[in-house]
């Protein structure tokens, strides 16, 4: 290929791809910040129908995923991301508007739809556009919109909230996803057929080594069919376990170190950016790594049993040393995220491009079903007991779960092939 030139899209394509996938974590992650400056008190609802409403976007997030998949597939990726923007902006930001439970309920679930096409329509043009070699580290530039936005969303929102409210807040971080949406539209484009800024040598070289890749893959002739193919039950049910503890993570982090800490809102969001930035990092090392050995799961089970280990001992010591629980709970998140772009670099390997994105699909909705049982557990059992210990303990069984499921996984022929040479 046109190598110097083909450098081009980590710096044109990857850039968009993660400040958009950025902008949909910050809608749906600052909930957590709302929840611990006080919006369940200033909407006079309980814990327990707050912890309902963090958990009611993974019910909207679960459905449309598989035919946004399919439109991705089969006309526009790009068209399909811009409709998202603009309605998950829209609704992101009448969170902070509506004042009543049921249309803040519909409002939040809303939101979920708006988001659920994102990620398998993200997968789906890197695709398109990045190689085998290549896509460990795409996929990850894409995921890392989740732990870098929670990583400057935590000081941000906390001094935002501070200054102006959580509602304020919840206006402004919506309306970016609008405007943003208009760039995104002008700077992105489907495939390589449609970059005017490659050359037609280097369009025609990246394109021929995409179908090449694809020649050497089991053609599948429909999801039903693929979602019997080996492995694809195994990795949906793996990432179900992974999204209970991920996202009970994510949305309940700021409350429980805002009551363990005992520190004001903008000092919790400093102490919960720690925990991602240690996670970009472990991203960025992971998918180097698996890139280069040409090595997927070697390097997402052993730091999915981590993360759920680290997690116990922040239950064991959360209520007797605020210093070691938390240290706990920076190694927990760096594990947990790590493995990302290698598990999702798996499915393009294991099947062909005609129903890769609708398996991604899938499995992701298997995600989302995961992040709605651990968003509204962890909530409710942090309702119950009045202290995050007995979450921390769902979140820890789950990742170690998610972690056994995958050693007897076959591997892929190629990822065979290169263990046993090594």
């Amino acid at each position: 290929m046109n190598e110097p030139e083909l450098r081009r899209r980590w710096t044109r394509i990857l850039p968009a791809v993660f400040i958009t996938y950025s902008l949909a974590y910050l809608d749906r992650a600052n909930y957590g910040f709302g929840a611990a400056a006080g919006l369940a008190k200033t909407l006079h609802i309980t814990g327990q129908q707050s912890a309902l409403l963090a958990s009611l976007f993974f019910l909207g997030y679960l459905l449309p995923q598989i035919p946004g998949a399919t439109y991705a597939n089969r006309r526009s990726a790009r068209r399909l991301i811009f409709i998202a923007l603009l309605g998950w902006g829209v609704f992101a930001a009448l969170t902070g508007v509506i004042r009543n439970f049921w249309l803040l309920a519909i409002d939040r679930m809303l939101l979920g739809v708006a988001e659920s096409v994102v990620l398998p329509a993200m997968l789906i043009l890197l695709m398109r556009w990045f190689t085998r070699s290549e896509r460990s580290r795409a996929n990850t530039f894409l995921i890392l919109g989740n732990p870098v936005t929670v990583l400057w969303m935590s000081a941000a929102t906390g001094f935002l909230i501070r200054a102006i409210g959580w509602q304020h807040t919840f206006v402004i971080e919506g309306a970016l996803s609008v405007l943003w949406a208009f760039v995104w539209l002008a700077v992105i484009r489907d495939g390589p057929e449609q970059a005017a800024w490659l050359s037609q040598p280097a369009r025609t070289a990246l394109e021929l080594e995409l179908e090449q890749e694809q020649q050497s893959l089991p053609q599948v002739v429909n999801i039903g069919r693929a979602l019997r193919y080996r492995n694809v039950p195994r990795l949906c049910i793996q990432f179900f376990f992974w999204s209970v503890g991920v996202y009970g993570f994510v949305l309940w982090l700021p409350v429980v170190i805002h009551n363990a800490s005992a520190q004001g809102i903008d000092i919790t969001g400093l102490l919960v950016a720690v925990p991602y930035l240690a996670a970009s990092i472990a991203m960025l090392v992971v998918s180097h790594l698996s890139d280069r050995s040409a090595r997927r799961k070697g390097y997402i089970w052993p730091l999915l049993i981590l993360s759920g280990i680290a997690l116990y001992g922040s239950y064991l010591t959360v209520g007797r040393s605020f210093l070691l629980a938390y240290a706990s709970i920076i190694v927990a998140g760096a594990a947990m995220y790590a493995p990302y772009g290698p598990f999702f670099a798996i499915v393009p390997e294991m099947l062909s491009k005609h129903v890769a994105g609708e398996v991604m699909a899938v499995i992701n909705c298997c995600g989302a079903l995961g992040g709605f049982f651990g968003t509204y557990l962890v909530g409710l059992l942090q309702a119950w007991t009045g202290n995050s210990k007995a979450g921390f303990l769902l979140m820890s069984l789950s990742l170690i779960v998610s972690g056994a499921i995958l050693p007897g996984m076959k591997m892929a022929q190629k990822e065979v092939a290169t263990s046993t040479a090594a």
